[in-house]
């Protein structure tokens, strides 16, 4: 997938707080930690769970979650 954001970084999701809409993951990223917000439906579609290695694309306000 090609994207244009520059901004990425391999993290590991750490924790989950699902709620009835929207969800927040909670990530480990080298040297930090960070979270993105998403809705439950984008994370039942993704299959993230604790543990998964993902890419994480930040685009001005936007931490975008990506899962191969």
């Amino acid at each position: 997938m090609k994207i244009g954001a520059r901004n990425q970084i391999i993290g590991t999701v750490k924790d989950i707080k699902k709620g009835a809409i929207m969800c927040q993951v909670k990530l480990e990223i080298p040297a930090s930690q960070m979270s993105s917000v998403m809705t439950t439906d984008s994370l039942v579609e993704m299959g993230l769970k604790e543990g998964d290695k993902v890419q994480v694309v930040v685009k001005a306000i936007h931490v975008l979650l990506i899962k191969d």
